[in-house]
């Protein structure tokens, strides 16, 4: 796949500034979320909870494990997947500012024996062979400047056995753009399942769920945008809302451009 014109600093420095806004609005999340339909009334916070546990439940994650959170940001699927599933959770993510924040909300949370947070690069990871039971990359491989060479990192890392969920945006149309920064062109699903092979995964399970991702959120995050105006006014200013309600735009692309995937697979044992 395509190398990007960045690096992973400009990334770091991106969500450095970004993160603190980013958590207000999404209360620790950086990533969609998942509704059945228009009549489900679940508020933000909760349909990114969804997101993640659809994720996460893909992984069959049994209770001392040890997960890989590749790009955690704020922390808040750290936090839920560590609580709910009883397992150690070691995120990465490239923003000094988002592991401050990840770490302080583990810590709140009761949960600092078992959540550490790290500043690091999921292309060049320093934890040894064979280290880790999971990987979950939600949404943070989007910002890859090398995907191949960050699928062979999370191969190195886990043991043999061990499982990988992701979740990214696809492409259906060649015209379709993501409407952010730093975010590599998206890629068709095909081409995502080939990349994990190439990596030496054997691939478990894989669903397409734009409607209930890009669908939702896009019609969602703009009213909640609006909700949060006076907060965001009152501790950012003026020109970041702005930005905020600038950056909603184009969060539906619509079903016919953009799907939404949670891929699954397996490092194998031999």
């Amino acid at each position: 796949m395509s190398h990007p014109n960045w690096t992973p600093d400009d990334v770091g420095e991106y969500y450095n500034a970004l993160t603190p806004a980013s958590d207000v609005f999404l209360a620790g999340n950086e990533h969609h979320g998942y509704w059945y339909d228009d009549e489900d009334e679940a508020p933000i916070e909760e349909g990114s909870a969804r997101l993640t546990r659809k994720i996460v439940d893909t992984l069959g994650l049994r209770p001392g494990e040890h997960l890989l959170d590749a790009g955690c940001g704020a922390g808040a699927p750290a936090v839920l997947i560590a609580d709910e599933y009883g397992v150690r959770v070691t995120g990465v993510t490239i923003s000094s500012v988002g592991a401050q924040l990840a770490q302080a909300r583990a810590d709140a949370s009761g949960l600092s024996d078992r959540v550490r947070i790290e500043v690091g690069d999921y292309h060049a990871l320093t934890h040894p062979e064979n280290h880790f039971d999971a990987v979950v990359a939600i949404e943070s491989l989007i910002h890859a400047v090398d995907l191949d060479k960050a699928l062979r990192e999370f191969y190195r890392v886990l043991r043999p056995g061990g499982r990988i969920a992701i979740s990214e945006p696809t492409r259906l149309s060649p015209e379709v753009t993501m409407p952010s920064m730093y975010i590599r062109e998206p890629a068709k699903a095909e081409d995502l399942l080939d990349a994990f092979v190439a990596a030496g995964f054997v691939l478990e399970e894989w669903v397409h769920c734009g409607r209930r991702v890009f669908g939702q959120s896009g019609r969602r995050f703009p009213k909640h945008a609006e909700s949060l105006r006076e907060e965001f006014v009152a501790r950012f200013g003026e020109e970041a809302f702005l930005g905020l309600r600038e950056a909603m735009k184009g969060l539906d692309p619509g079903p016919e451009n953009m799907s939404y995937l949670i891929l699954c697979a397996r490092k194998p044992t031999g």
